[in-house]
């Protein structure tokens, strides 16, 4: 009997809890001296599906695709209520999240990357989707913004797996107690 894959959010943060201000800007991130790059390449071996709302594509290919897709080694899905043609590196689909995601986990793989953002992040929440939580906190406080975790009637119970530190980066592992 196969395993199911994990979906593993794998995220920064600022400390008071925001991804991106409200202008979706990551300057805020950028600004930190972090350590080499910050362990992302490891936790890119860990996967080999990238999952994603239609905003953080939008944001990724404004600010880093340009002319080539930076997860073009990974299986990307990105959810979308528009109807939006495939290109040859990303699905764009509208299904039911939680069979979508469910269906992924029994496939033989790697664990899957939940990169964001927000509104994504609540369903996949609210549907018990996340088994677990990388999350590397900026010491930077914005204020407001767009916030990593929405607002809701959830719980979710976390165990530490670890915590590991990038320069001035901290980077949080979390297990979700089922």
């Amino acid at each position: 009997m196969n395993q199911d894959r994990n979906v593993v959010l794998f995220i920064a943060s600022s400390l008071d809890g925001y991804i991106a201000t409200k202008e979706e800007s990551l300057e805020w991130l950028f600004k930190v001296e972090g350590e080499g790059d910050n362990g992302i390449s490891e936790f890119l071996d860990t996967i080999d599906t990238v999952l994603m709302g239609k905003t953080t594509y939008d944001w990724i290919m404004e600010h880093e695709g340009g002319n080539s897709w930076p997860y073009s080694d990974k299986n990307c899905y990105v959810f979308t209520r528009s109807s939006i043609a495939d290109t040859e590196q990303v699905k764009f689909i509208s299904p039911n999240i939680p069979d979508f995601v469910n269906e992924l986990k029994k496939q033989e793989g790697k664990n899957i990357w939940m990169v964001g953002g927000g509104v994504l992040l609540h369903s996949f929440i609210k549907e018990n989707l996340v088994d677990e939580l990388i999350i590397t906190v900026a010491p930077t406080i914005i204020g407001n913004g767009i916030p990593l975790f929405r607002e809701g009637n959830y719980q979710l119970d976390l165990s530490l797996k670890g915590t590991r530190n990038f320069n001035q980066f901290v980077e949080l592992h979390y297990e979700v107690k089922r």
